[in-house]
Formats: C-alpha cells, structure tokens, sequence
C-alpha cells in the first residue's frame, strides 16, 4: 500500500498547470515519472515476498533497482532509435495513418520491452518520450502530428477515466466484505495515510532544502532556491492518481500456497480513498494558495514564444526571394506574401514592446483575427448548406471543413493566446 500511494501523478499535475510557474510544472511532472520506476520496484518486490516468490536482501533489492533504472533507460532508447529509423521512411509513404500508427505503437512497445527483462516500464516509456520529442519535429509530417495530439488527448482521457471507473468497481467490491470494525478501520486508515502523505510531504519538501544547500554551495545552485511559499504549493500538488489505482488492482487475489491475499480488500479501498482525497482537498484548497503564494507570473513561455515566432516570421522574409525565384514566382504575388509577412513580423515584434503604436498595430491584428474568425461560420454554413442540397458530396465537404477548422485553430490562437 505504501508503494501505491507513494508517487505523485503527473496528469494530475497537468490540470493545475496554469496555476503554477511552468518550472513548479516541470519538477512535479519530472518528480512524478522518476518515483513512478522506484515505486513499482518496491511494489513488486513487496508482492513478491508476499506470494513467496522473492526474498529480501540488500544485494537482491539493490539489483532491482539497479535493472529496473538501467533497464527502462536503455529499453526507451533502442526502442526510440528503432522508431526514429521507422518513421524516416514512412514519411516516404506520404500517409499520415502508417506514420500515426507508429508513433502509437512507440510507447508501448518501449514498455512492453522493458517488462520483459523485468525494468521499469514507465521509464522506458519517459525514455522513448523524451528522445522522440527530440526527433520527432524534423521527422514528423504537419497532418500526422494535428491527428496524433488529438488522438492522444482523447485516449489519454479515456483511459483515466476508464482506470476510475475499474477502481469504482474494485472499491464497492472491497466495501462488500469490509463490513463492521473491518470498514472502520479501513476508513480510518484512508485518514491516517492520507495524513502521513501530506506531512512527510511537507517535511521532505522543507528539510531537503537545507541538507542540499549545505552540500551545495556553487552560485549555480543558489539561483535555482525557490521561497517557502512555492514549496508550500509544490507541496500541495503532490496529487495521488493513475499510477496508485493501477498497483492497487494489480494486487494478486492468492498466494502461492492458494490462499487469499492478506488485506487486498484493504489495500484497494484505502488507495482508492487516498486518492480521491488528494484530488478533492487539496484540489479544492491548491487555488487560493497559489493565490496567497504569489508566484511570480511565468513570463518565460511568453517571452520564448514571441521568440520563437519571431525568427520563424524572420526567416521566411529572409529565404523569400530566393525560394520565389527558384519557384519562378510572379514578381506580384512575392510582394504580396513580402507584406503579409512584414506585417505579421511587425506585429509580433509590437507585442513584446510597450511603445502606444505597439498596441493599436495589436489591437488591429486581433480585430483582424476575430473578424475573419465570425466569417469563418458564414463559409462553413454556406458549404454545408451545399451539401445539404446534394450539389456536392460529403467527402467533399470533410475536405473544405478540415481546411476551415484548421483555419479556426490557429485564428483562435490569435484571438485567445491563453
């Protein structure tokens, strides 16, 4: 049980991001992918020597550890290597589904691997991941990248919300025949975990602090220090979630002698009541101490964005001539593009600056943005409206509405930048 409810959640985390400066984001996200190795280590191990299949021992844990960390990091990047090669020449194809169906299959073939030499599945998969999203902008196509994020968006939420529902399950079960002074003391252990949790939480967050900054005196490291306040809401949003339900269903109903498993019933239910906690009360409480916090407004993603349009709006204008000139491009129509794309750099520069033309030229290029935003409706009406009366065909129509939605998607962006 203490296995399960150890390592925080990091799709939890997600949801709370925008109350967070994105480096409190980055920690608690990478906190929780790391604990996630040692957490089922311990899990399996603690099982293991339950059912009667392991032993404990400090040479035979410490090489659990040791296969499990070792492990996943080199399952995750052979398998990332070998999905790098893939996917170079299924870009060949010109198919956005071969190139989707690989980038699906990278995660859990990086796991899968990975459980088979007995290591961590989830860093083998943090693995695949992080060297994916390394190579994957210069190798991915446009097409397959827009249907993968949505794919994953919808997948991701409809595991999560499949995995509650097991555990919904598993926990009414578990209440059946925790009856009496067995419920009791089950319901009294949720408090007494869940209590555990959140000051072990607070004292580790506290105390580790000073132990690094008395081993750790390079300026370096004095500019990473962050107040009591941010540790008290990084503290605050160590969420318990899909990791936890997973081990705790995972539990074994027998041992090897046939028996039953002592206090599966148990374990189940107080999982699941610590996590709902956690997601509850410290869900509802995280909003006014990030207020009362006062973090300082994480300007950096802003100011790395501007950038970042900034060079790819500057590079463009710079390769025009010579790219419309290979092109054989008609002197009219690079002049055109010339002045949309110096009016869109100037707008992005005027963003970044606080000069009063700044904000009109802005304020311009939002009106401009939402204008053709409302036209947008009267097209897509106006195309459906065809079809409707059978002048064109629904294959047709999904062709023009993918343009119009993709049209919307980046108006929107102007629109609401948030």
């Amino acid at each position: 049980m203490g296995a399960a409810v150890a390592p925080t959640d990091a799709t939890a985390v997600g949801v709370v991001s925008r109350l967070l400066p994105r480096r409190n984001v980055t920690l608690l996200r990478a906190e929780s992918l790391i604990n996630d190795g040692t957490a089922l280590v311990v899990y399996s191990l603690a099982v293991g020597v339950t059912v009667g299949s392991e032993h404990l021992g400090a040479a035979h844990v410490s090489g659990l550890v040791a296969l499990s960390y070792g492990g996943g990091i080199a399952a995750g990047a052979v398998v990332a290597w070998l999905g790098i090669q893939l996917r170079r020449r299924v870009r060949v194809l010109g198919d956005t589904l071969p190139d989707n169906l690989t980038i699906i299959l990278l995660p859990f073939s990086a796991y899968l691997v990975a459980e088979q030499v007995e290591a961590s599945g989830v860093l083998a998969v943090v693995v695949c991941g992080l060297v994916m999203s390394q190579a994957g902008p210069s190798i991915g196509r446009a097409a397959a990248r827009l249907q993968t994020e949505a794919f994953w968006s919808l997948g991701m939420y409809l595991l999560n919300g499949a995995l509650f529902v097991l555990v919904g399950l598993e926990a009414q079960a578990a209440v059946r025949e925790l009856s009496g002074t067995a419920l009791t003391q089950a319901l009294l252990l949720v408090a007494a975990v869940y209590g555990a949790l959140v000051v072990v939480r607070f004292l580790f967050l506290f105390v580790s602090v000073y132990a690094i900054r008395a081993l750790d005196r390079r300026p370096r490291q004095r500019k990473r220090r962050m107040g009591h306040r941010a540790r008290v809401v990084s503290a605050l949003a160590g969420f318990r979630g899909a990791v936890s339900l997973a081990l705790a269903l995972s539990v074994p109903y027998t041992v090897d002698s046939g028996t039953a498993f002592p206090d599966r019933d148990t374990i189940v239910f107080v999982t699941a009541g610590v996590v709902v906690a956690t997601l509850v009360v410290q869900g509802l409480i995280l909003p006014a101490i990030a207020r009362w916090a006062q973090l300082p407004r994480d300007q950096e993603t802003e100011r790395e964005l501007g950038l970042a349009r900034t060079t790819a709006a500057e590079a463009a204008l710079d390769a025009l001539p010579a790219v419309a000139a290979d092109l054989g491009t008609d002197t009219d129509v690079t002049e055109r593009l010339r002045a949309e794309y110096e009016t869109h750099l100037n707008t992005l520069r005027a963003a970044t600056t606080s000069v009063p033309e700044s904000g009109a030229l802005v304020r311009r290029h939002r009106q401009d943005a939402t204008l053709r935003l409302a036209l947008l409706e009267h097209k897509r009406s106006a195309v459906i409206n065809l079809r409707d009366r059978h002048r064109i065909d629904d294959g047709v129509l999904l062709q023009v509405q993918q343009q119009l939605d993709a049209e919307e998607v980046r108006l929107s962006q102007v629109t609401d930048p948030e």
